[in-house]
């Protein structure tokens, strides 16, 4: 067994016997990246916090529950971002409805995705504008590298319907570039 693999074992095992130590480990290793993943969903740092405290009740409370069949942080991720959906879903997010999928530009011709480059913050930025159907899809794609078929379960959606979304999300990026004035010139 990998070392790594032997030391969350042992980490988990602490903390389901009810080691605080143990605990504040598990959360101190973790809460960071899934505080940025509930600030990437939800925006809001105030939100961001409320959902990454539960997620954490919700690990330490279910950890009895955790199986092994991923890793521990897979698992919390899971928890996370399935936290951070039910809170969209109580804001009533909404998806646009399904309509043709485009892959080309303003003005008709193909869109060559690799040809431009920004700064991260800038691209940030227009993300965080984003409605809040086209940046899930966008940061759980993107970001969080889920496929479209395991996007499409999570969110109650056709794999057509989150295609769509992630293109259209794409394009009001560019959109949101755009109108910042950054020369975007083969997008």
């Amino acid at each position: 067994m990998d070392q790594a693999v032997e030391v969350q074992d042992n980490l988990v095992k602490r903390c389901r016997k009810g080691d605080r130590l143990a605990c504040k480990q598990l959360y101190e290793q973790y809460a960071r990246a899934m505080f940025n993943i509930c600030l990437r969903m939800v925006i809001e740092p105030a939100e961001a916090e409320d959902i990454l405290q539960e997620s954490f009740l919700q690990v330490f409370t279910h950890l009895s529950g955790f199986r092994g069949e991923s890793s521990i942080g897979a698992w919390i991720k899971r928890i996370v971002i399935n936290n951070c959906l039910n809170h969209l879903k109580k804001r009533k997010i909404r998806f646009r409805p399904l309509e043709e999928h485009m892959d080309s530009g303003p003005d008709g011709s193909p869109v060559d995705e690799g040809a431009f480059s920004l700064t991260v913050d800038r691209v940030r930025e227009a993300i965080r504008m984003l409605p809040d159907g086209y940046r899930i899809v966008l940061n759980l794609f993107l970001v969080e590298e889920y496929t479209h078929r395991e996007i499409s379960r999570m969110l109650g959606l056709s794999e057509s319907a989150v295609k769509t979304q992630y293109h259209r999300a794409k394009q009001k990026v560019r959109a949101i570039l755009e109108e910042k004035n950054l020369d975007l010139t083969g997008i």
